[in-house]
């Protein structure tokens, strides 16, 4: 297993262990195979894992698996709290609480605000009194570094990333989210920083490896190395050196052993130029089905009317390349999860933005197409529902 330097303080291993798809017998977990993959996980070095209260579950069975083989210390857990579901102070506790119950422990290594979208939810949280709190917690040894993980555009990680002494952070990114999420940009603002980065949805929820289209199976199959969809996503990764940790939602023991052995081989700019050019290959052909060709350079932002114009079009896009519920629950979480609105729905077509498009798009027309697809009863019912527990 190969480890990166965490802040001078502890080497991670650089693959994590994704704990919200365990393997299952029927409607619940299949502890014993639960533990044999987590076992043998950690005797093979791997030194991460991670989970959330919201992961039905998971916590406990986590928890459950390290009590009974007496190795909390040599691992790191990290865990998040649902910063959605915190009304009042007392809450900061109560979760809390509850999650140390859950893991069987007294404390926590790496803890995440869970799916922060902007700064004005942090900046409720902080009105809770959410700084005080985590430095107590610190103070006391229950908590030993705090982050959060996200899901949104590049502006607001980089905000996201100012508003506090965060000693982590964890996004969403992969070969074809290089220009959006968070990205590539904020990757390395992150690094640039010294904020360790951790990598979620390395595979793109499967997109990258199940049901490929036949372009990419031959683009893949023409490399001089031969690798699978999965080893060379996982690879382009691995290959930054500002990526600290990469997590991978195993859920058998042959994922689990062929993941072990690819990071146990992999080296930092190992890629050559002709396997980066072979990604730009790759990346056309998924791009075949976008729809809008939106760079998320952002310079039509900030819109006037708080339309989030990137994240639209790249959940719109995502609708089309990953099938249409990825894309919707990715909108979902884009338009609705804000203190603030940011859906398609809101243009009010002053035509601002088209006017700074490097790519020309006409935005105003696009957005309709956005509105049509995504904001159907569905939508309306679910924002209704997060507006509530928002409140």
């Amino acid at each position: 297993m190969n480890y990166r330097n965490n802040n001078g303080e502890q080497d991670l291993s650089i693959l994590g262990f994704g704990c919200m798809r365990f393997p299952k017998k029927g409607t619940s977990f299949d502890m014993e195979e639960v533990e044999r993959e987590i076992m043998y996980a950690i005797e093979n070095g791997i030194n991460y894992f991670d989970t959330a209260y919201v992961y039905s579950g998971s916590e406990e069975a986590l928890g459950t698996v390290l009590a009974k083989n007496n190795c909390r210390e040599k691992v790191r857990i990290a865990t998040r709290r649902p910063h959605y579901l915190v009304k009042k102070e007392d809450d900061l506790e109560k979760y809390f609480s509850e999650q140390l119950r859950r893991l069987k422990t007294d404390y926590v290594d790496y803890y995440l605000m869970h799916m922060l979208p902007d700064i004005n939810v942090w900046n409720r949280l902080i009105g809770l009194g959410v700084i005080d709190w985590l430095k107590e917690k610190k103070a006391r040894g229950q908590i030993k570094q705090v982050g959060f993980s996200y899901h949104g555009n590049t502006i607001a990680f980089l905000e996201l990333l100012d508003a506090y002494d965060w000693e982590f952070c964890q996004i969403q990114y992969n070969y074809m989210d290089e220009n959006s999420q968070a990205g590539r940009k904020g990757l390395v603002a992150a690094a640039q920083k010294g904020i360790p980065v951790v990598i979620m949805e390395p595979l793109r929820g499967g997109v990258l490896v199940n049901h490929l289209p036949k372009k990419v199976e031959e683009v893949f199959a023409k490399a001089p190395q031969k690798r699978s969809a999965a080893e060379w996503a996982l690879r382009w990764l691995w290959n930054q050196k500002e990526v600290s940790v990469v997590l991978s939602g195993m859920n058998s023991m042959a994922m689990v052993e062929e993941n072990i052995k690819i990071a146990s081989t992999v080296e930092i700019d190992e890629m050559t130029q002709e396997n980066m050019e072979m990604f730009e290959q790759v990346k056309d052909a998924f791009n075949e089905k976008t729809k809008v060709n939106c760079t998320a350079c952002s310079y039509c932002m900030p819109c006037p009317f708080g339309v989030d114009i990137p994240g639209s079009f790249r959940c719109y896009n995502v609708s089309y390349t990953d099938g249409y519920w990825k894309g919707f629950m990715e909108y979902l979480m884009c338009t609705t999860m804000r203190s603030k609105r940011s859906a398609a729905s809101l243009c009010k077509e002053c035509g601002a933005c088209e006017k700074h498009c490097p790519q020309s798009i006409p935005i105003r027309a696009e957005l309709k197409k956005v509105k049509r697809r995504f904001e159907n009863p569905i939508y309306k019912l679910a924002s209704v529902f997060i507006k509530r527990i928002y409140k």
